[in-house]
């Protein structure tokens, strides 16, 4: 059996994850600096986000309907086909975690009720762990199945579930572990296990929006983490492979799996200045604008990241901005020549 233990995340995790993590939660900070400021963003982010999240989630799995009807359920509208009741079951998971998420916590009850939540086409499994054993498949370029890793056998699923809870909670009382870095590592083994017969993607992606709102992260309120993944799918599922490699001999390595995670959170706060660079600049003048995309950027920009934000504004505009602002100490320059980034200037 698999042994849960994350006391390796203290000492052996490579200093580039290290770097990344102190970037993100540095771009937390600035993130709710920025929510004092500008509540009405913050909501239009909020209602988009959801409709992404409960999209992408389930396209992942090929749970899938049109766009009008993704709006309308939703806003509340009542599943008509077998995928919509799917979809349907997402929200209302999503809707509790988003609205409830100060008074849950991680446990078996909670993980389950997310699976019976989402399971609404198969009440006799839902919100119960497997009673057969299931396998990952992968099809080959011949069309035959292949067992890509074979899960926890079900008369084993009840002793590991408790067994990961425990190490969790145990992790987390440890000053000296990250509590963002426990989300990948918990998530990771969570697959492993894979508990239920159908739904474990599902529910892993809403135990992450859980565990991040546990951690002190609410970027997934208002930019889809789901929709993410479901846009980078195969570098996903390359690090979900890479790291359960050796899994059930203790021998696996988490890092893939982490910096992966790490990766999308961090493109989670750049499409968050991007969405909120969109909505609250469209009456500003041409110049104004350029500034305000420099200056209220949480990660470096380059030039030709202002352009595609603003397509009608010239690029001779933009320059001129940029040496003005340069000159001004509003803003540094990173890098030179075509690899050159802007960010605001903080030191001054």
């Amino acid at each position: 059996m698999h042994i849960f233990d994350y006391t390796f995340l203290k000492d052996t995790v490579p200093g580039n994850i290290i770097g990344l993590t102190n970037i993100i939660a540095d771009l937390r900070s600035r993130e709710e600096f920025r929510k004092l400021q500008y509540s009405e963003t913050f909501e239009s982010l909020r209602q988009k986000a959801i409709i992404e999240s409960v999209k992408g989630s389930n396209a992942i799995e090929g749970i899938v309907t049109t766009d009008d009807r993704i709006r309308d359920i939703v806003a509340g509208a009542l599943p008509i086909t077998h995928d919509e009741m799917e979809i349907s079951g997402y929200r209302d998971a999503l809707n509790l975690i988003h609205n409830t998420y100060e008074d849950l916590d991680l446990t078996e009850d909670v993980i389950c009720l997310f699976h019976k939540t989402i399971e609404e086409t198969n009440h006799s499994e839902a919100g119960r762990y497997k009673k057969t054993d299931n396998y990952i498949m992968e099809h080959g370029p011949d069309g035959n199945r292949h067992v890509r890793f074979k899960p926890v056998p079900a008369k084993k699923v009840q002793e590991s579930m408790e067994q990961l809870l425990l190490a969790y909670y145990d992790a987390r009382q440890d000053s000296e572990i990250p509590s963002l870095m426990l989300v990948p590592c918990f998530v990771l083994d969570f697959l492993c296990i894979h508990p239920f017969l159908d739904g474990n993607g599902r529910v892993s992606r809403l135990l992450t929006v859980l565990l991040l709102y546990l951690s002190g992260y609410d970027i997934v309120r208002y930019i889809s983490y789901e929709a993410q993944i479901n846009k980078y799918k195969d570098v996903y599922y390359e690090a979900l492979h890479t790291s359960s490699g050796s899994w059930h001999e203790n021998k696996n390595d988490y890092v893939p799996f982490i910096v992966n995670f790490l990766q999308i959170l961090y493109r989670c706060y750049k499409d968050f200045d991007g969405a909120f660079t969109d909505i609250s600049l469209k009456k500003a003048k041409k110049s104004e604008r350029v500034e305000s995309i420099l200056l209220g950027a949480v990660v470096p920009v380059s030039k030709q990241d202002i352009i595609q934000k603003v397509p009608d504004i010239s690029v001779k505009t933009v320059e001129l901005v940029l040496s003005k602002m340069l000159k001004e100490k509003k803003i540094k320059k990173i890098g030179t020549y075509k690899d050159a980034r802007y960010m605001r200037n903080d030191e001054m």
